[in-house]
This record gives C-alpha cells, sequence and structure tokens, in this order.
C-alpha cells in the first residue's frame, strides 16, 4: 500500500496510489497522500498533479481532501481514456486558509456559462404579440439563425456591462444596459452544454439607429429591425420564444421572469 511520486518534467511530478491504499478507506488514503505532497514540496517539486478515472468517483474525493485543485479534463491521454486533472503548487495559499479552501472548492464546483442579450426596440411599435413591436435582431455568421445582440459573459465580468460590452464590440452602439427583463435557461442542444440566458432592456430607438452600426465582420452579417412575425421566420423556436416572453415583461401585463427555453 503506498502513494508515490513520479517525475515528468523538471519541478513536476506525478502523484499516484495503489488500488489497496484507495481500499483502506478515506481518511487513511488522505492521510498517506498528504504526507507524499508534503515530502515532495520539500524536497523542491513546484508542481504536484494525478490523473484521476473520471469513473472513479473515490479516487476523486482522495484528490480533493488531499488540497489537489480540479483543472480540468485531459481527453484520451492515458491509453486512449480521458482523464480528470487534479494539481497543486508549491505557492498555492494552504487549504487551511479561508482563501485558500474557497479556491479549492471553486475548482470542483458546478459551473454554468452566462449569456447576456440586449431587448432594443424601434420607435413607433406597441408592446404585446400583435406583430406591432420591432425588436434589433442580428444574422450571425456562424449559424443560420438570428438572434438578439449581446454574447457570452467574461469570467468575473458583470453581465450588465457584459451585453453592453458586446453590442459595441459587434454593431458599434454604444447602449447602457437598463434593466434585467428575463433569465431564460438554455438545455444543452446542439453541442453546448445548458447555459442561463440573461435579457436586458436596451430601450426605444429611432429607426435611423442601424444606420449608426459598425458590423464587426468575423461575427455579424447584418442587423435590422425585425417585426415579431419575421422574429418568427428567422429565429430559432426557443429564441423566438424568448423574445415573446421578454417583451411581455415590459407590458403592463407581464409573464414570468424565468423561463426555460423560453416556455
Amino acid at each position: 500500500m503506498s502513494a508515490e511520486l513520479v517525475p515528468v518534467s523538471p519541478g513536476v511530478v506525478r502523484l499516484t496510489w495503489s488500488a489497496e491504499l484507495q481500499a483502506e478507506g478515506l481518511g487513511p488514503t488522505v492521510e498517506a497522500v498528504r504526507v507524499v505532497i508534503e515530502q515532495g514540496f520539500a524536497a523542491g517539486h513546484e508542481r504536484i498533479e494525478t490523473l484521476v478515472d473520471p469513473a472513479d468517483e473515490a479516487a476523486q474525493r482522495v484528490a480533493t481532501f488531499s488540497g489537489l485543485m480540479r483543472e480540468g479534463v485531459a481527453r484520451r491521454v492515458i491509453e486512449g481514456a480521458d482523464r480528470i486533472v487534479y494539481a497543486r503548487l508549491a505557492d498555492d495559499t494552504p487549504v487551511e486558509e479561508p482563501m485558500g479552501f474557497r479556491r479549492l472548492l471553486n475548482s470542483f464546483l458546478p459551473r454554468k456559462r452566462a449569456i447576456s442579450q440586449m431587448l432594443i426596440r424601434a420607435d413607433g411599435g406597441g408592446v404585446g404579440d400583435d406583430g406591432g413591436v420591432r425588436v434589433l435582431l442580428c444574422q450571425l455568421t456562424y449559424k443560420k439563425d438570428w438572434d438578439l445582440p449581446g454574447g457570452v459573459v467574461e469570467v468575473s465580468e458583470s453581465p450588465r456591462l457584459a451585453v453592453s460590452r458586446e453590442v459595441e464590440e459587434e454593431l458599434g452602439l454604444s447602449i447602457p444596459a437598463g434593466p434585467l427583463v428575463l433569465t431564460d435557461w438554455l438545455p444543452p442542444w446542439g453541442g453546448w452544454d445548458d447555459a442561463v440566458c440573461l435579457v436586458f432592456d436596451g430601450g426605444v430607438h429611432e429607426e435611423s439607429l442601424v444606420d449608426g452600426i459598425v458590423r464587426e465582420a468575423r461575427e455579424i452579417r447584418s442587423a435590422r429591425f425585425c417585426t415579431l412575425e419575421e422574429v418568427h421566420e428567422l429565429c430559432a423556436d426557443f429564441t423566438a420564444r424568448r423574445i415573446v416572453a421578454a417583451l411581455r415583461n415590459l407590458s403592463d401585463a407581464p409573464g414570468p421572469a424565468y423561463t426555460e427555453s423560453g416556455r
């Protein structure tokens, strides 16, 4: 029963432990692994890593309780099989300190992608399901369906600031985001993981707003104000439902503030 370090490159060693040790239970295994980790850093190694089978939940717990942070999944790294990469650096904040413990938790807790979009309307259109409203839609270069302007929220970025940044980067328009009008959960689809889409009010503008658009050509083919009939023709069904739900929340009889795939 043992845990050991195997050199990988200068300053980097890979941690392994035997199945016999893991069979002793979580406590004894973690204790043995922690001792080896301490010895590794005392010997001058800068990085200690381990590769864990995604199906081996016991080994994942050993890695986590030993203070190793989850870094991601290396695909087909060992005999064509995926492995979860856990690692610790010599100068990482000790797990015993609050910051170190929070960083450890943050490394393996679930994360969800956030998308911010802006609902920009044309002056003169009513709000509702009667077709009078017109909203700004973008024809994107990387998919056939049209969509609201916006994009993915960057790490540590405010969703409200993100949507204004995306609108300025992709359309050349400086429009501060107004109140949040809808939170829409998107289930996994077409190769994407699930996500949360936040729709912010972009206000009502003159039709001439489109004349000032400067397209980011790599992402935007065109952009124009569209009627609700066109929304249903040009957008994916879940996008059209999202737009209708967001518009309802700007009316005198708002609908739910939270939807799932627009429903």
